[in-house]
């Protein structure tokens, strides 16, 4: 069966909120209980994409507060809380213990809880003469946040910042790195599968890759582990966990898509599967786009223009059977209703009356998607959004673009990150340093372009063409003058600039998770690391632990987003049988939000101006 990570965390949800009690075969408790939900503002970011608010009062919560509000005394009613194991939530938590807020406390992390924490907590309701309030203490291993199926995010912000920063020292390093392994960790506990773990050598990818596997091992160690439930999985049937660096491919990041689920996400800063668009009447409209959604599912990562042609398919066969719904029931002319025939008339009406439901629901989607396509044409029109995609996407598979009209898009349409994003992909597009880099960063400057994010990327690129050009004596040289310099990740560029160029629509990610999944010889991936928990250490390269897999898990470490999250979806329906594939981020970002990033690591090293700013990108990230 192919792992589903929303479900597997909407169970665990579900047991959390009937207080841990086994469920019976309709998923709720066998006896009801009213409760309060108490939750952080991260668990409530969780809990938002999984469950609504009418689904609560279905398990029987009652009433829901976030922790840091003040709140009354509700007797005689258990407490669930479902928090981040934080000093302020400890805090938070023996301070309602001790004014008997609630009749019982069932707490729930969301990740392991550290002893110097629980030693608090103990302290703190033992000192208060409320340690009796406290039922059960649970660590959930629910530290992220489920979009899709296979799409999830750790909602880790700016680790792409954190983990580059030339500033950033030993300790904090380690510290970014031991969230992320806690958060991957947390995925795979809640999927109770232990992964065959690949990775590029170097940077963050191979430093997660390697405390992943130790965090593993040593839990592994224990009799009741959370992996017990998948250890019937044997080498064949395990998932393999692809671990990448956001730097092994900068592009996808960075450039525009005309796809309906990028676009959206980039114009409206879709965040936990929701939007705001302007209603026909004025006002704001706020819509939901998840799995509930037929159409979004459908169509998501179809371009633009299609997306339009659905609607108006759909629109026009929901019509057609309005229409006919009116014709047997004898709503209009030509009814095929007999005065005799009392039963078939009934029956007519009961269809009818049968179909309206459905029928209903179907014209609110596409009403919802209509509202949605009208409003991102317009932002389309006036961005230019369509030539920037076209434009991005031919550079990069020629390698060239003429000067004259690379300098019209920065004149033209758009907002200045969408000229400094064509700028940004025009550099990355050339193997070598391009001849006119001198005159675009002036026509950035000249349109009151800031520079940072420009000129850090060029200094990244020309240390590739450097490294690509040097003998392995020289190589190191670089890369140890380089760590110094531009931050801890730099080893992650090794690779070259082939990572950073697609010969085709294809990603290089999706091109490099395919050869990993199959597990055949391959050059491009020959001196990729290979982790396997379950074994010992010393036998970790076996042959028969590279493939083929049928399920993959990949995550990207410092952004990812929906180009690449569609990309290796369609590279799971293509293969012959279907593969599975999840994929993950420390947080899912715009082009202009990654951007926004290369901007502050360009201030941090002093490079940059150009009188001012980029505008905001858009919505805080998920």
């Amino acid at each position: 069966m192919a792992l589903n990570l929303r479900q597997k965390q909407t169970e665990c949800i579900i047991r959390l909120l009937n207080l841990n009690q086994p469920l019976n075969s309709t998923g709720n408790a066998s006896e009801e209980v009213y409760k309060i939900l108490i939750y952080d503002r991260f668990c409530q970011d969780i809990l938002s994409p999984l469950i609504h608010v009418k689904d609560l009062r279905k398990h029987g919560v009652t009433l829901y507060f976030l922790i840091d509000k003040d709140r009354k005394p509700v007797v005689d009613v258990p407490a669930i809380y479902f928090v981040q194991p934080t000093h302020f939530n400890i805090q938070r938590i023996i301070s309602d213990a001790s004014n008997s807020l609630y009749d019982s406390f069932h707490l729930n992390f969301s990740s392991s809880i550290p002893r110097p924490l629980l030693e608090d907590l103990a302290s703190g309701t033992l000192n208060s003469d409320s340690i009796d309030k406290i039922s059960k203490v649970h660590d959930q291993y629910l530290e992220f946040v489920t979009l899709e199926d296979n799409l999830f995010s750790l909602a880790q912000q700016s680790s792409f910042v954190q983990l580059n920063d030339p500033s950033a020292g030993d300790r904090e390093i380690e510290e970014i790195i031991e969230r992320i392994v806690s958060g991957l960790f947390c995925v795979l506990a809640t999927l109770a599968v232990v992964p065959v773990i690949r990775c590029p050598r170097g940077g963050p990818a191979e430093m997660v890759a390697s405390a992943l596997d130790q965090r593993i091992r040593d839990h592994l160690l224990s009799k009741n582990n959370l992996f017990t439930e998948g250890s019937g999985f044997n080498s064949f049937q395990r998932p393999v966990l692809c671990i990448f660096d956001r730097n092994f491919e900068l592009s996808v990041a960075i450039q525009h898509d005309f796809r309906y689920k990028p676009l959206v996400h980039e114009v409206f800063g879709l965040r936990l599967n929701r939007l705001s668009v302007p209603g026909e009447k004025g006002g704001m409209r706020s819509y939901e786009l998840d799995a509930g959604d037929p159409f979004w599912v459908a169509n998501g990562y179809l371009e633009f223009p299609e997306v339009a042609v659905e609607i108006e398919t759909q629109l026009s066969k929901y019509k057609k059977d309005v229409d006919e719904v009116n014709r047997r029931t004898g709503g209009n002319e030509g009814a095929e209703f007999d005065g005799q025939d009392l039963i078939g008339n009934t029956k007519h009406l009961m269809n009818a009356v049968n179909s309206l439901p459905e029928l209903t629901e179907r014209k609110q989607v596409i009403d919802k998607h209509t509202n949605i396509a009208t409003a991102l044409l317009g932002h389309i029109k006036e961005r230019a959004l369509d030539s920037y995609a076209k434009k991005e996407n031919d550079m990069m598979i020629r390698g060239s673009i003429d000067k004259s009209e690379l300098l019209s898009v920065i004149v033209g349409k758009g907002t200045k990150l969408d000229k400094l994003r064509f700028a940004i992909m025009y550099l990355i597009a050339f193997e070598a340093i391009p001849s006119e880099v001198e005159s675009v960063e002036a026509a950035l400057q000249e349109a009151q372009i800031d520079t940072s994010a420009f000129q850090y990327v060029r200094k990244i690129k020309s240390l590739n063409v450097q490294l690509a050009s040097a003998n392995s004596a020289s190589r190191s040289n670089i890369v140890d003058w380089a760590e110094k310099l531009y931050g801890q990740s730099i080893s992650a560029v090794t690779a070259g600039v082939k990572n950073l160029l697609s010969n085709d629509r294809q990603l290089a990610l999706t091109r490099t998770v395919e050869a990993l999944m199959e597990g055949k010889p391959n050059p491009e991936i020959d001196s990729y690391l290979l982790f396997d928990p379950r074994a010992p250490k010393s036998s970790s390269g076996s042959s028969h632990l590279r493939g083929p897999f049928k399920e993959t898990i990949v995550f990207m470490i410092g952004g990812g987003n929906y180009m690449e999250h569609g990309s290796l979806q369609e590279l799971a329906h293509r293969q012959q049988p279907a593969r599975h594939v999840i994929y993950g981020s420390t947080e899912i970002l715009t082009g202009g939000q990654f951007v926004e990033q290369l901007t502050i690591l360009g201030q941090k090293m002093g490079l940059g101006g150009g009188g001012g700013a980029p505008a905001p990108a858009s919505a805080p990230t998920h």
